[in-house]
């Protein structure tokens, strides 16, 4: 038998606010984390992409904080500035929805910090921001963290990595020890858990990524070329599948100039997005995206890590990623809620072998493609083992 949001313990006007935009049935790890965060209890939550893992510490946020009391009572940090932006988007929504006035700010780094601190003057219950300005400010005693009753890692895996990890424990470390502190990712590994551990507290933790962790709607193929052409057949592969929205994963900052140049100058509409753009140029690069102005988005795996963006049918590596977590991570930017996707690689020979590790690693199948006359068909030659899991 499904479970309701009203079995669950949220308030009315909360499963109001979520009825107006279609919203009706919690997902298994809203279902999972939602009692034992309104508990009180420290929490992981790991499970796919696409899931509603925002939602699943929203909603209770929104329900333990007391309206009456203007000062920070939550934290939520996030490692990319599209990531804080839209989880900030996302509880202005549920506010304005439900009529609970939640007040929310969001804290970045390379922004006016005179607005921020204007914003931090309204004495907001939660702020959704980037490690460094947060520290900065706490710091600079702008912001009271003594009022903290919960801290939310959201892409925890990331924010926990050797690149992260010191400003989010200067962070942590600054608020009380008797804080609630939550964890949620796609790809929650035992790392993760165990550098967390010097702060948890006996945390229930909802393990719910599949035995097979990539969506079975999903259909994976890739084209071996060679390097010099992984271009043409791109831009072949786009012109086949004819898709309003594709999403291209390039693994550097210059590749991904460079690639959005070359798609631009043969009248294919691409915007790039990686995290040392300027920030102007990440939001409209993402707002044309979104608006449909452009039709393909070509990003890094940090800059598209935890993005939401709907109708995506297809994601096209165009660089292999660097693990198998991160393939993962790609692939289910497509296929959500059951819905059909594809993940197409262009590759070269050389990462034939890393081919063939993403299929054991992820249990899948991958098809080898080519390009001929404009049309996906199966590839003229088998690369050995390619196909095999």
């Amino acid at each position: 038998m499904q479970t309701s949001f009203e079995q669950l313990g949220l308030d009315k006007r909360l499963i109001a606010g979520l009825a107006k935009t279609a919203i009706t049935v919690p997902t298994p790890v809203q279902t999972a984390t939602i009692p034992a965060i309104l508990n009180g209890q420290d929490a992981i939550g790991d499970s796919a992409t696409g899931t509603g893992k925002t939602l699943a510490y929203l909603l209770p946020l929104f329900q333990k904080v007391v309206i009456d009391r203007r000062e920070v009572q939550g934290i939520i940090l996030a490692p990319t500035h599209e990531l804080v932006m839209q989880i900030f988007q996302q509880a202005e929504l549920l506010a304005k929805n439900s009529g609970v006035p939640v007040a929310t700010a969001a804290i970045v780094g390379n922004a006016n910090v005179v607005r921020q601190l204007e914003k931090l003057k309204e004495k907001p219950h939660l702020l959704v921001g980037s490690a460094g300005r947060l520290l900065e400010l706490i710091q600079k005693r702008k912001i009271n963290v003594q009022t903290v009753k919960t801290i939310v890692l959201d892409e925890a895996d990331r924010l926990l990595d050797e690149k992260n990890l010191a400003t989010v424990a200067a962070v942590i470390k600054t608020t009380q020890k008797d804080r609630q502190l939550l964890l949620f990712s796609a790809t929650i590994n035992a790392k993760t858990i165990a550098v967390a551990g010097q702060w948890l507290k006996e945390p229930f933790q909802a393990e719910l990524r599949q035995a097979a962790p990539v969506p079975a709607g999903i259909l994976h193929m890739y084209f071996p070329t060679e390097t010099r052409d992984k271009i043409a057949v791109l831009r072949k592969l786009l012109a086949s599948i004819r898709a309003e929205r594709s999403l291209v994963f390039v693994n550097t900052a210059p590749a991904i100039a460079e690639t959005v140049s070359k798609l631009n100058f043969h009248g294919v509409a691409a915007a790039g997005l990686h995290g040392s753009a300027d920030k102007r140029d990440r939001q409209q690069a993402l707002a044309d995206y979104r608006a449909g102005r452009v039709r393909v988005l070509v990003a890094s795996d940090l800059a598209a890590r935890g993005l939401d963006i709907a109708d995506l049918d297809n994601v096209i590596n165009l660089d292999l990623p660097e693990t198998p977590d991160d393939y993962l991570h790609r692939a289910g930017r497509t296929g959500r809620c059951d819905a059909p996707g594809r993940v197409f690689s262009i590759v070269d020979r050389s990462e034939l072998r890393q081919i063939r590790q993403l299929q054991k690693k992820l249990r899948i199948d991958m098809a080898a493609k080519q390009m001929s006359f404009g049309k996906i068909v199966e590839a003229s030659f088998q690369p050995a083992g390619a196909n095999k899991q």
